[in-house]
């Protein structure tokens, strides 16, 4: 039964949420950190954590973010350090650019996102697509651009936005992507069906929340990425001579005054060793995933989930990174680990920013404020599809995190759906990832992951990344539902 105590609850971390989004946007300009840091310890001592449960709950949501993400983050700036000093990044980018006209290229990079979606993380996708993201927004502006093309459109969202949200959907819909994953196994669902089903609707997802969506985002919202990280991914022939970072995000670096094709780095690897170095990790952690179906117990097995693991697949990449755009290059050991350590630099703030709002997220979910919105909408008599995106939703919205939401929704909707035999389970694990993604925001250190990398404002974070994952949750329900008349 709803009670006084979940009533308190949700307001009190509905006011949590606008007093973190006022400190960062208002007069005061609080760096997200400590903006964050405050949030979680005032939403704890209300919720009634106390004070030591509070600080308590809050380094333990920073360090398992950071565990998480923080070495994904780490190696995969170090690789992209190297791809774009040994002028890799810049020959994918003429690649998409040769073989994209200007209406194609946000599909060009959203396929790109969506092939490397499919077996990594989000985290770990981002850090591998940005740094040909940024080289491809710089390489497509006319000479003297403050960081819009000729149409008037933020060449950063345009490439970017199409490249996340082929990122994003293939995280929610797609195993073996961690939710999915566990929805299938509460759920019952068959796992061939759902990768299959969870394939095909991403599909016209992306192409709503990415190429479509941005051709309008890209005209009301500005990205100036941090001019440290494009140093660290953009070679210096396509960079902009000048920029700032904004400190902490909101503010950067124009994208480009001088585009032309500039000087490529000598003896520039070939796209064969390009594309083998940044896939490596996208095959052994397929290869893990299939390694897990098909194979028994055994050597082999264990090998492959090992290499697939994504801090080893990524941890390998880069050091046959340090060989082919290093060694294989005439690099000695100290340039090749200079260029490599140059890449953690501007990672510094970023990791800080997430790991805080990593440990947010785990103080709303102590606070207890998913179940509670869990006992709420389990009472909602409403179809099974839309109730466990309806659910997967309010927890998303609650906690931030996509992976808890479908747990959560997964839970819930399990005995709803052994009395209802008629609803496939592989939609509801889809619809559940559909609502496991809406309306990201301040609780979601992927907001702050978007926001440092494309150095944005936290308004137009909201008006981009977050419209963006509205989109897909949206567009995913009603995909779904339509996918339930024929399946």
């Amino acid at each position: 039964m709803w009670t006084a105590s979940d009533t308190r609850l949700v307001v009190t971390a509905a006011a949590v949420v606008v007093l973190v989004i006022v400190l960062i946007t208002s007069r005061l300009r609080l760096h997200a950190f400590p903006a964050l840091m405050v949030g979680s310890l005032v939403l704890g001592l209300a919720a009634g954590l106390g004070p030591e449960g509070t600080v308590e709950s809050f380094t333990d949501g920073v360090g398992s973010t950071l565990g998480d993400v923080g070495i994904v983050l780490g190696l995969g700036t170090m690789l992209g350090k190297l791809l774009a000093d040994s002028g890799g990044a810049d020959l994918l980018a003429e690649t998409i650019l040769r073989r994209s006209s200007y209406r194609t290229l946000p599909w060009a990079v959203a396929g790109l996102a969506m092939v490397l979606g499919i077996p990594l993380f989000f985290e770990i996708g981002v850090v591998l697509v940005l740094p040909v993201v940024f080289v491809v927004a710089v390489r497509m502006l006319p000479a003297g651009s403050d960081g819009r093309d000729e149409q008037g459109r933020s060449a950063v969202l345009r490439v970017g936005i199409p490249a996340l949200a082929g990122l994003s959907v293939l995280h929610a819909f797609v195993p073996p992507h961690p939710g999915p994953l566990v929805a299938v196994d509460a759920l019952g669902a068959d796992l061939g069906l759902t990768l299959l089903l969870g394939l095909v609707l991403a599909i016209p997802t992306v192409a709503v929340a990415g190429p479509l969506f941005v051709s309008y985002a890209s005209r009301w919202a500005t990205a100036s990425p941090p001019a440290g990280l494009m140093a660290a991914t953009v070679p210096a022939g396509s960079r902009s001579g000048s920029g700032s970072s904004g400190g902490g995000g909101g503010g950067g670096t124009d994208l480009a005054t001088e585009t032309g094709d500039g000087a490529a780095p000598p003896n520039r690897p070939g796209l064969t060793a390009t594309l083998v170095t940044i896939l490596l990790p996208v095959v052994l952690m397929l290869l893990r995933t299939l390694a897990d179906v098909a194979l028994p117990d055994g050597t082999v097995k264990s090998v492959a989930e090992f290499v697939g693991e994504p801090i080893v697949a990524l941890l390998l990449a880069l050091l046959l990174g340090m060989w082919t755009f290093g060694f294989r290059r005439g690099l000695s050991g100290s340039e090749v680990s200079s260029l490599a350590a140059a890449g953690l630099v501007p990672a510094a703030s970023i990791l800080l920013i997430i790991g805080a709002g990593g440990g947010f997220k785990q103080v709303l979910i102590d606070s207890g404020i998913g179940d509670a919105l869990a006992k709420a909408a389990a009472g909602v008599g409403i179809p099974v599809l839309l109730l466990a995106w309806f659910v997967a939703v309010l927890i998303r919205l609650a906690t931030g995190s996509a992976t808890v939401a479908t747990v959560t929704a997964a839970g819930i909707v399990t005995p709803i759906l052994a009395v209802d035999p008629t609803v496939n389970p592989a939609l509801v694990v889809l619809a559940i990832g559909a609502g496991s993604v809406f309306f990201s925001h301040v609780n979601d250190a992927g907001f702050w992951l978007v926001r440092e990398y494309f150095g944005m404002s936290v308004r137009d974070t909201f008006r981009t990344w977050s419209v963006m994952e509205t989109i897909v949750s949206v567009v995913g329900l009603v995909l779904v539902l339509l996918a339930s008349l024929v399946v």
